[in-house]
């Protein structure tokens, strides 16, 4: 799906998005401890891909990291800066991130690959493989599938779920190798999902 298709949706429902899910109190302490657990340590920059509203990205900075929230949606980026104005936050894309190659120390991808067709992954993996330095570290958080990769409708614009498996084995065909992965199931209206953790090869 075009980026720009993307930013037009979030774009036209940014205020209800950030009402809804833009507080570090949305996020849940499980998911919040996945994700620490393994950037906590980074060495060097840590890049929010996809931050959204900032909330996560604000996560990373009060663990200590020098964390930057990246999204291609300006409302967002204006409502990160506004709210944390400690954080850096720019507009860009996932497609061609604006960083030197091998230069982060880490890199969240929290929900931010879930409207990417599967052949565009590839892509957008690679160019995360692109910028991390050898050994950083992958955090990335998707719709889980239990059977194949399909398309749903998403509430704002088409989305993915993916297996697990089959998740994990793009990430190694970028040339990153699993740490971990956890499964949550359905709570409610909340979807089941995964995270997967991974690094960089050397």
């Amino acid at each position: 799906m075009s980026d720009a298709t993307v930013r037009t949706a979030y774009s036209a429902i940014n205020e209800l998005y950030i009402d809804l899910f833009g507080s570090p109190t949305d996020l849940a302490p499980d998911d919040t401890a996945f994700v620490l657990r393994h950037l906590a340590d980074a060495e060097g920059p840590v890049l929010d891909l996809g931050c959204g509203p900032g909330h996560f990205t604000h996560v990373l900075h009060e663990a200590g990291l020098a964390a930057t929230g990246i999204d291609l949606v300006p409302e967002f980026v204006a409502h990160a800066r506004s709210r944390y104005p400690d954080v850096p936050f720019r507009v860009d894309s996932l497609r061609a991130v604006d960083a030197p190659t091998a230069t982060i120390g880490g890199v969240l991808a929290w929900f931010s690959l879930i409207h990417f067709a599967p052949a565009e992954l590839p892509d957008i993996l690679a160019e995360f493989s692109r910028i991390l330095a050898p050994g950083a570290r992958l955090v990335i958080g998707f719709f889980d599938s239990t059977e194949h990769v399909e398309m749903f409708p998403h509430k704002v614009t088409s989305a993915y779920r993916w297996p697990v498996d089959d998740m994990s084995e793009l990430l190694r065909s970028a040339g990153f190798t699993e740490l971990e992965r956890q499964q949550r199931p359905r709570v409610g209206e909340v979807r089941p999902h995964a995270m997967l953790a991974a690094s960089r090869g050397r």
